[in-house]
């Protein structure tokens, strides 16, 4: 009798039309190794929130064409379910420039087309904003970006988004999830992606599109003629990914002086050959083309974006030489900083633009408290989200719907939505806004430092230390938060790090729903059972968050320490800091015992 595992390797050789992956299985069967098999085959990529990302390969465990045929048939059929006027206003498919990006992303359209939906499917590379932004412009059903976003270049990803502009959240996730259950087996021209743009129900539009979404940049741009006449020249990066064209267009629209490119990596290149890990939230091993490229031209300020164009990172050149990379919390004090200052000298001049008073800005619960700060003494609402843009874009819809102005949302991981125009981080707004401070600044003989520096004394110095370990097994990650969650016994969290010297106050599970700050002891923020989070609040004022990633193998760890208004004493704060990180993360993850792999420098 045939196993369950050679079922399953005849019906993937069976439905499986691309050669290289029925060879890859095909070589597995004649070596016969099952363990391989058994791993890619009997376990499949299980579609969350985050859409789908994993390594290109053979199997249902893996990316490959077969997996996006399944996934895009489950979510058309999803669609016409729930919402059948799709018929009409159709779906939007963007891609990047990874390997098999643009296969996948007409295999996508020809299930779609397949059930009779219109598809605009955009004929070159665009960033991941692109995407939620024409599903507003064209009041679309949905949008697909083909993207692994800052993943290894083993990587691809299907980011799903629904038709009010957010990354969808519970329940469509399980929804779609089901339907692509329902719907493994192919459909008839299912392999048919050569021709989708014969069909009457594919368009392009990315032209319209990119026009469009630099018309509504517009309105962003404050000091048109400080951007002008500045002396200030900026090094950009796309570190291989789509931005290089889309960035060039921003600066033009915010009247910039063209950005200097760094050669080595301005054309979008799927090997990412110049860098270990194309994201440049991982800091100089990303970033030291762009400054040896800024240093050849006597350049202050770099800019930077993810091979997908959402995320944005900022350098910028010391006095003494030594460049400042601005980690994501900072950036987001200053953007938020920025777009409350640019929004309130707007409203001098137009009356009908929001009173301060009701406007809002939003952050994840795991990124600094520094807008909450600035709110408090300027007057706007802070909102608090779950980690991911998802929560953040769909927090600021809910904000919108209450009458209210939402002027910006950010995370720590660089990730930055200035306005509303997309309901997603969007690397190029941010990056050409953080330009326009840096401008202004200037003209004031200030560098950008210097204005981090003031916002911390107006509003608190708010010292944060994140950083993450690598670690593949997943029977580990259980093992580690389970520790946690039955410290001394059963259902009981640490009380204290370093033997009491530094006490734990609360703690909320956001896996459980446990929070014992609450009166009723549940949190009051959504649980999420299928991934790991649990926060910690010291009695000296730290908190501190570890999680998983949705996306990758790590342990990720949040911390902040903030100081009141007007309280200097910044490098105490640093030094407590530092030995509370360095405790809580021998202490509760046990790098050494667990074998996890620290970030690389």
């Amino acid at each position: 009798m045939a196993s369950k595992l050679d079922y399953k390797v005849e019906e993937w050789l069976r439905w499986d039309k691309n050669s290289v992956t029925r060879s890859e299985v095909k070589t597995l069967v004649d070596k016969n190794d099952n363990e391989a098999l058994n791993r890619i085959i009997m376990k499949r990529l299980e579609f969350g929130t985050a859409g789908l990302r994993g390594r290109m390969a053979a199997g249902y465990g893996c990316m490959n064409d077969l997996v996006i045929i399944q996934t895009s048939q489950g979510f058309a059929s999803y669609l016409l379910k729930t919402n059948p006027d799709c018929i009409k206003s159709g779906v939007v498919v963007g891609f990047d420039g990874r390997h098999n990006s643009l296969r996948f992303a007409a295999l996508t359209a020809r299930a779609f087309i397949n059930k009779g939906i219109p598809v605009q499917v955009f004929s070159k590379i665009c960033p991941t904003p692109f995407v939620p932004y024409t599903i507003l412009m064209n009041k679309l059903a949905a949008g697909i970006m083909i993207t692994a976003s800052h993943n290894p270049k083993e990587d691809n990803g299907y980011k799903v988004y629904w038709s009010n502009g957010a990354q969808i959240i519970p329940p469509h996730d399980k929804g779609i999830q089901s339907s692509i259950l329902e719907n493994l087996e192919p459909w008839k021209d299912a392999w048919a992606h050569e021709n989708i743009r014969e069909s009457p129900l594919c368009t392009d539009g990315i032209d319209i599109v990119m026009d469009n979404y630099y018309k509504c940049l517009a309105p962003m741009v404050t000091y048109p003629d400080l951007n002008r006449s500045t002396n200030l020249r900026f090094v950009y990066t796309p570190v291989h990914g789509v931005g290089a064209e889309y960035m060039s267009k921003a600066f033009e629209f915010f009247k910039l002086p063209a950005y200097v490119p760094t050669k080595e990596q301005i054309l979008p290149d799927p090997q990412f050959s110049t860098v270990k890990f194309p994201n440049p939230e991982e800091g100089k091993s990303t970033l030291d083309l762009a400054i040896q490229t800024a240093e050849r031209n006597k350049i202050q300020h770099i800019i930077a974006n993810d091979p997908d164009a959402d995320r944005m990172a900022f350098a910028e050149k010391q006095i003494g030489g030594e460049w400042k990379i601005f980690n994501g919390n900072e950036l987001g004090a200053l953007l938020g900083w920025w777009t409350f200052y640019t929004h309130a000298e707007r409203t001098k001049k137009n009356s009908e633009l929001a009173d301060i008073k009701d406007c809002c800005m939003v952050a994840s619960t795991v990124s600094s408290k520094i807008l909450r700060s600035i709110g408090k003494q300027e007057g706007f609402q802070f909102e608090e989200t779950l980690t991911g843009f998802k929560w953040i874009a769909n927090r600021a819809l809910e904000v919108m719907a209450s009458g209210k102005t939402v002027l910006f949302g950010f995370e720590e991981a660089i990730g930055f939505m200035v306005g509303v125009q997309v309901l997603d981080k969007d690397g190029i707004s941010a990056g050409v806004k953080m330009c326009e401070l840096a401008c202004y600044l200037a003209k004031q003989g200030k560098t950008v430092n210097d204005k981090l520096l003031e916002i911390y004394k107006q509003y608190g110095y708010h010292v944060s230390l994140n950083s993450y370990y690598i670690c593949h097994e997943q029977s580990i990650i259980k093992k580690i938060f389970e520790r946690l969650r039955n410290f001394y016994g059963p259902n009981t969290y640490p009380k204290s790090i370093m033997q009491g010297k530094y006490s734990i106050s609360s703690v909320r599970d956001l896996t459980t729903g446990y929070d014992d700050s609450m009166p009723d002891k549940k949190a009051i923020l959504p649980v999420s059972k299928s991934s790991q989070m649990i926060t910690f609040s010291f009695a000296n004022g730290l908190v501190a968050t570890l999680r998983t990633s949705g996306t990758e193998p790590k342990i990720k760890y949040y911390t902040e320490l903030c100081a009141k208004p007007g309280d200097e004493d910044w490098n105490s704060l640093e030094g407590i800091l530092g030995e509370m990180v360095t405790a809580m993360a021998d202490e509760f993850l046990q790098p050494k015992e667990n074998s996890l792999i620290p970030k690389s420098d």
